[in-house]
């Protein structure tokens, strides 16, 4: 069977290939448990990302779009099979991504590892201040998904009993929250980079 064909099997294929790649590149030699952790920050922080800009870029104007088209079929498809599939992995890979970078600060190779490490990123000590800034906002956003955009996209989808009018804040709530993080999520991406390859302007 081709493993293309489903989810897990596409997850497991990409995985296999990166471990094949590395294998390739390095001539074997096995990373260590905080690279994999690193690795995972990468590929979790994509996943992350990619679905904050499809929502703000794509399933917004979609839904804007839909609601206004009379003789359309309305939105209630993308609110029933893919936000919920959507918004699944979008709060998930954004405890992922979070996780798995405060393990590297704790265990990563030099300079980075250990407690005063995550202690001086998050205090924006001297030397960790870019890196730190993107850290600050990547906890920033991941509290606005938790606190602000899944408990009330609950609501907008039903999964959470709400009236209309509960409904109606609850979606400008959640937009709100999404726009933020949206316009947070470029600085935070700089700093990402910024931590090895230094600011672009």
């Amino acid at each position: 069977m081709n493993p293309l064909l489903t989810v897990k099997g596409a997850i497991t294929t990409a995985i296999v290939a990166g471990i094949v790649v590395s294998a390739v590149l390095t001539g074997g030699v096995v990373p260590d448990h905080a690279n994999l952790f690193r690795t995972l920050h990468l590929v979790a922080g994509v996943c992350w990302i990619g679905l904050l800009y499809y929502f703000n870029l794509v399933q917004m104007p979609a839904m804007a779009a839909a609601g206004a088209d009379a003789g359309g079929p309305g939105a209630a498809g993308i609110n029933k099979y893919v936000a919920p599939r959507a918004l699944f992995w979008f709060r998930w890979a954004a405890v992922v991504t979070w996780v798995s970078g405060a393990y590297y600060l704790l265990f990563g190779a030099a300079p980075y590892g250990g407690a005063v490490t995550l202690h001086k990123v998050f205090t924006l000590a001297d030397g960790y201040q870019t890196m730190g800034v993107g850290a600050w906002l990547g906890t920033i956003m991941l509290f606005n998904v938790w606190h602000f955009i899944w408990p009330n996209q609950k609501k907008i989808l039903g999964i959470k009993p709400a009236t209309d009018e509960e409904k109606v804040k609850a979606r400008k709530v959640a937009m709100l929250a999404s726009r933020t993080n949206f316009v947070l999520s470029v600085p935070m991406l700089l700093c990402m980079g910024a931590a090895r390859h230094g600011l672009p302007f």
